[in-house]
């Protein structure tokens, strides 16, 4: 028969090892920072897909005394899945690593260094204190304005923020117009609210070129948008959702605006969209591009 008391010790360091997994596992990311500022995906790519450590270091321009360091973060990177380690200790790309890669078109490299960008970071330090003040978010609390005012405010950030958005429309983009393309078939209109600088609305239009697309966003947004070169089907307007949205137009995309508010607003959100569009019977749609949460109750609006 087991001790109780050594089983009890036993239950007790398995359970300091999994608090354990969850303090360090920033390191995971700040690792697979690392590895998108140093462009090792890049590095490895450029070598057909495979790479030693020596060539690695030498694409990277690292100084001889890093390459003992090298080799301990491309374990670290092995381990996470983000590399992987075939014999004579060669370097290999995975699923997840090449898009990574900063010259593929669906590239999410730039994403990486949004989320882990110092003034996004620095807000879940003040996560605890957020819960006893006003502040809205933790981002608020930390630089005392939210991330979008500060991302007006900061020309370096909202190139981050602008390209970091970008990234993430050009993979769901394709895998609209390809994969799901008979939701967007027979519309002659749509308007991306919140679209940033066009990214989706663009992919859209060049596939559906019969189409009407349009982009609502901010003023600031507008402006940076309005060097990129654009299909001829696509426009901005400066608008803000809660503004008379168009009537009749056919569809209303909202990618990654609805996470942004709460259950009631999302719903005055919708509300909207269903008042300025046509009946379902003639091609009204709202295309919702968000995060799904399972076991969530769908309320009907």
């Amino acid at each position: 028969m087991e001790n109780p008391v050594a089983v009890g010790i036993m239950e007790e360091l398995e359970a300091q090892s999994e608090v354990w997994n969850h303090i360090f596992r920033f390191i995971t990311s700040m690792s697979v920072k690392c590895a998108v500022e140093l462009r090792i995906p890049d590095a490895i790519h450029a070598h057909g897909g495979n790479a030693t450590l020596p060539q690695l270091a030498a694409a990277l321009s690292l100084p001889p005394a890093r390459v003992a360091d090298l080799r301990r973060l491309m374990r670290m990177l092995v381990h996470a899945g983000c590399f992987a380690k075939q014999e004579d200790d060669v370097y290999a790309l995975t699923p997840w690593s090449r898009l990574l890669v900063s010259s593929e078109h669906t590239s999410v490299a730039p994403f990486v260094v949004w989320m882990l960008h110092p003034l996004m970071v620095q807000s879940w330090h003040s996560l605890g204190a957020w819960f006893h003040g006003r502040a809205p978010t933790p981002f608020a609390a930390t630089h005392g304005k939210g991330i979008f005012e500060t991302a007006h405010e900061q020309p370096g950030f909202v190139a981050v923020f602008n390209e970091a958005m970008a990234s993430d429309c050009r993979l769901v983009g394709q895998v609209l117009v390809k994969k799901h393309a008979e939701v967007l078939e027979g519309a002659r209109s749509m308007v991306d609210v919140g679209g940033g600088t066009g990214t989706l609305a663009a992919i859209v239009a060049e596939a559906f070129p019969q189409m009407k697309c349009t982009v609502l966003e901010l003023p600031h947004v507008v402006a940076a948008a309005a060097t990129a070169r654009t299909p001829n089907n696509l426009e901005f307007i400066v608008k803000t959702i809660y503004i008379s949205l168009y009537v009749r137009i056919q569809l209303y995309t909202l990618q990654w605006i609805l996470h942004d508010w709460k259950d009631a607003e999302c719903v005055k959100i919708l509300k909207r969209c269903r008042e300025a569009i046509p009946s379902k019977q003639n091609g009204g749609k709202v295309i919702v591009i968000d995060i799904v949460l399972a076991g969530r109750r769908r309320q009907q609006v």
